[in-house]
């Protein structure tokens, strides 16, 4: 968590519950002075703790309705060749290195089965690949979140409450 203060925290889980959210409204919700905002906003862009674009597109409405875990063996000599051959993969949206079954775990999404295919093959022909496993996801019950860990990190007292966040948190 390094040098995160109070109102660090507070802005993150602001961030988080709208995105979109514009410097005057984040300074009101917050109770401080737009320039605080600005300054804070600018501290968490420089530590990488906010991301632009990314997990907030909803891809499945742009066409990409199939999403995949893949999980790859690689040999290891080549582990650096294959994440950058996967990096080069614009369906690949994560990579992890993992312990466990498997060296590699990516999370890629395809326009239809067929799409998936023709990525997979191109995972397949990368050099230093083995093999891999594909899961394919069937409904997503809880989308990626930070929110409920960041809501611990706030001071008691100082978050905004589930009452006011509204009915759709």
């Amino acid at each position: 968590m390094g040098n995160l203060d109070a109102i660090d925290l507070r802005l993150l889980l602001e961030l988080v519950r709208d995105p979109r959210a514009q410097i005057g409204d984040l300074s009101e919700t917050l109770g401080i002075a737009r320039n605080t905002t600005q300054s804070h906003l600018k501290h968490l862009d420089r530590a990488g703790l906010v991301r632009r674009g990314g997990r907030d597109v909803d891809l499945a409405r742009l066409g990409y309705d199939v999403l995949a875990f893949v999980t790859i063996e690689v040999s290891h000599r080549e582990l650096d060749t294959v994440i950058a051959g996967l990096r080069t993969l614009p369906q690949i949206l994560e990579v992890h290195e993992i312990s466990g079954h498997g060296d590699v775990w990516c999370r890629l999404v395809a326009t239809d089965t067929q799409h998936l295919q023709q990525a997979l093959r191109s995972v397949l022909r990368i050099k230093g690949v083995i093999r891999t496993e594909t899961v394919l996801a069937l409904h997503e019950h809880i989308p990626y979140r930070s929110e409920p860990l960041l809501e611990k990190l706030v001071p008691a007292g100082q978050g905004r409450s589930a009452a006011a966040a509204g009915p759709d948190q």
